[in-house]
Formats: structure tokens, sequence, C-alpha cells
């Protein structure tokens, strides 16, 4: 499979200004001769240049489309394979017509991420940086962005591998004193293993401190706006995204069922979800929507308390509050442009230690200071960017817990003074944990999954 040719369109499909067909493998450029028609022949023209032809259908001289065609040869591609990109007028017909003559002279249809599977399998990246390609195109925030872009360029495989260098050291050194104990090699003592296992420790401590912040600019938070009908959910919603996504009115119940949309608040991604006003109702679509509102509450990492200025708390408004106990919640008290009639002493008490803010929705007053709170009870006001190597990826996390637990065991049996070759096997556990991240000691059934992920033509 490695050996033949494969192609795929790599812009998205739709109507656009250029849409590219990719082929990558060995006959790339041989398939892309039997079907461009220019001033010099493809397999003359120098590696990493563009040159402007036509592409025919041999069989019957007709003319299929006009493009510039890039070249690039093995290994200086990103497949370390030689790949050519045509570059036609964008629109599904254009680039269909385009794909399939490339598949009937001699290429296959690249299956999901292949082409980034071929850059792993070909050593060009590593597993975490073909993650990090897959992260890059599904970033919604600049912030996501750029944690993404340091994956791909290799910030955490560089610190996972001078963390495996570290265990392999240790490994071999304690084999060495097994094996060939008339070398006159250092002895390997507790002492020395704990100072290895402890930097290890420490730094893998370090990775999975910014694993709950990276992992949500990676997914986005859940967040659920919730109050009775008419409070001004849907508002909310609005503001937020800057667009009027949901139906506004003064008729309690207008939203019947769950909306869903992303929006970025300082750097921060939500997924925003504008519920039904939960409430007791005869209304049997109401009733569904109600029912959704109460299963989307129990996935939600943020909760959006919304309350009416202009009326007193009701018992639905403070079973709302027991709903949503021991949950990251901000209150929200919306309408303050109307005469006070709630009791703001009692949304205090209520809240606790939750967030309080007040908001005029229908004035565009206090949203600001909305965004402030959401981005402080997750980031402390801000996103470090710099130097920090945020993991986001939940199975680069789970990794880390792991060989956080099988470093620790062998920190453990070290305090216990239990045999250095005993310990030694928890050491080299971790070691193989730690290789799994960038794929070093992976399955072939999970790299097949991973890049199943990823679209059609990356």
């Amino acid at each position: 499979m490695q050996s033949d040719t494969i192609a795929a369109i790599s812009t998205a499909l739709g109507e656009g200004a250029i849409g590219i067909v990719r082929l990558s493998g060995e006959e790339a450029i041989s398939i892309a001769d039997k079907m461009y028609k220019g001033k010099d022949a493809l397999a003359e023209v120098a590696s990493h240049s563009i040159v402007y032809g036509h592409i025919i259908d041999r069989t019957t001289e007709e003319l299929i489309e006009e493009a510039m065609v890039s070249v690039m040869r093995a290994p200086r591609t990103f497949t370390r394979e030689d790949v050519v990109e045509i570059n036609c007028h964008g629109g599904l017909l254009s680039v269909n017509r385009v794909l399939q003559l490339a598949l009937k002279n001699g290429a296959r249809l690249a299956e999901p991420g292949e082409f980034t599977k071929r850059a792993f399998l070909n050593g060009r990246i590593d597993l975490s940086q073909a993650e990090g390609v897959m992260d890059l195109i599904r970033a919604k925030t600049d912030q996501a962005m750029n944690v993404a872009l340091k994956q791909v360029e290799g910030r955490l495989s560089t610190k996972v591998q001078v963390l495996r260098q570290a265990l392999l050291e240790t490994v071999a050194h304690v084999e060495v004193n097994i094996d060939y104990p008339e070398y006159d090699a250092e002895t390997m003592t507790h002492a020395l293993l704990r100072e290895k296992a402890e930097f290890v420790k420490n730094e893998i401590d370090k990775l999975l401190r910014t694993a709950a912040q990276g992992k949500i600019l990676r997914e986005g938070l859940s967040t659920v706006i919730i109050g009775r009908p008419n409070v001004g959910k849907s508002s909310l919603l609005n503001s937020l995204v800057h667009e009027n996504k949901a139906i506004v009115t003064d008729i309690p119940g207008t939203t019947r069922d769950v909306i869903e949309e992303y929006v970025n608040v300082r750097g921060v991604p939500l997924r925003l979800v504008d519920t039904a006003g939960i409430r007791e109702t005869e209304d049997i679509v109401e009733r569904i929507g109600v029912e959704r509102s109460r299963q989307v509450l129990k996935e939600a990492d943020l909760i959006l308390l919304v309350l009416n200025y202009g009326e007193e708390l009701s018992p639905e408004d403070r079973a709302l509050f027991e709903a949503v106990a021991g949950m990251n919640v901000i209150v929200i008290v919306n309408k303050t442009d109307l005469p006070r009639k709630i009791n703001m002493e009692e949304v205090r008490e209520l809240a606790e230690k939750e967030q309080l803010v007040t908001t005029s929705l229908l004035h565009d007053e206090g949203v600001d200071q909305l965004e402030q709170a959401i981005a402080e009870l997750f980031f402390g006001g801000g996103i470090e960017s710099g130097d920090m190597t945020y993991v986001s990826n939940s199975r680069h996390i789970a990794l880390l817990e792991q060989a956080k637990a099988t470093i620790t065991d062998a920190l453990d049996g070290i305090e216990a003074d239990v045999p250095i070759d005993i310990v030694q096997i928890d050491i080299t556990r971790t070691w193989e944990l730690l290789g799994e991240i960038i794929g070093e000691s992976v399955q072939e059934s999970l790299i097949d999954q991973l890049f199943s992920q990823f679209c059609l033509g990356k």
C-alpha cells in the first residue's frame, strides 16, 4: 500500500477561487505528466517549482482544466515522497474532474489522513506532531492555533524525547552493572536512580499542570446557559456570538430545543449551548426541550445561570442553584434596565463563592465583565503563551498520567530499598509509555484509528 500513488482533493469542497488536487507517491510525477500539457514535461521541471499548463484527457484530447502545477521531489516534501499539486479553479465540478482523471491514469483515492500518515511512517513527523496537524485544522481560536502549531513544530516531542533519553541511559547503566560487572563502570545506586526518577516525575508533573487548560483550548468549554423562560438566555447567546442566532421575544418558552454555537471569549473557545427554559410545562414540544436541557447540564464544563433583575426569585430559580451545586457556575443577573425586584442579598447567598455578574443585554452592558469572569475562572484572567507547552490531547494526557504512576512506583520501590533490577521494570515501562505519545511504541490499529479521524486529502 505504501508504494502506490495516492490522490485526493486537498481544499474544502465548495465554490472558491482555487481548488487543489494532491498526488503523492513514486509515480506522482509520471501520472501527472499523463494529464498535463505545457511548455515542458513535469519530469523535466526542477523540484519545488510551479508551472502553467492545461489538464488534458489523453484518450479523448478533451480539455479538462487550466492549471498551475507544483512539482516537489522526494525527500524534501511533507510525505517524503514525490508530490504534485494541481491548482485549478475552485468548485465541485472542476476539482472532481481533475481528481477522476488522476485516478483514471493510475492513482488511488487516498484514505482520510493518508498524506499525514505517510509523513509519519516515512519519519517526516512523529505521532504527536501528526495529531497536532489535526488540532491545527480544527482550531477555533488564535490561542488554540498557537498550541497546535507548537505541537506540530515538535515542542512536546522534544520534551518527551529528553525524558525518554534520561530513562534509557538509566536502564542501560543498570544493564551494564548486571551483565558486565567486570567493567569499571560507575555502580548504579539507589541515590543515582532516585535522582533520575525524580527529574522525570517533576517534568511529567509540569506537563500535566497544563493539561486542563490545554484540553480546553483544544476541545473548547462545554458551556450551558440555563434559567427560567424569558430571563434573557437567547439574548446572552446572541451577545456572545455577536449575531442573532437564537429567536428573542417577550413570550416565555420561545426556545424549544438546544441551540449550539462556538464562540471565542478572550482566547477561550466556548461550545455555547442555549437551552429551553427549565420549568414545568404542559406543552409536549417544550417539555422535550426541557428534558434535553437537563441532559446537557450534566455534561457541561461551565454553567451560565441567568436570573431576571426585574422579577423576584422563584422556587424554580432556587431549584436551579441546587441543580448546579459543585459545578463551575457564573451567575448572571440580567435586565438591570428594569426596576429591581430581585433580592440581591439572597442571590449572593445562593451563589456562595460563585462569580456574580450583572448585565443589561438589551443595552449591551456587562458582557465584557462576563467574558473576563470566564477567562479568570479557567485561566486566571489570561492564557500564557510564550514558552508554555500545553498538553491538550486526551491520549497524551492519559499516557502521561500512566507514566507518572509508573515512575512513582519506581520511586516508592527505591524508598523501600527494592533491588535496582526490580525497580528497572517500572523505569522501562515509563519509557515505553512516553514512547507511545510520539509513536515510538504504538500498535498499528491505534495508528489507523488516529489517522482515520483526519479529513480526506490531508
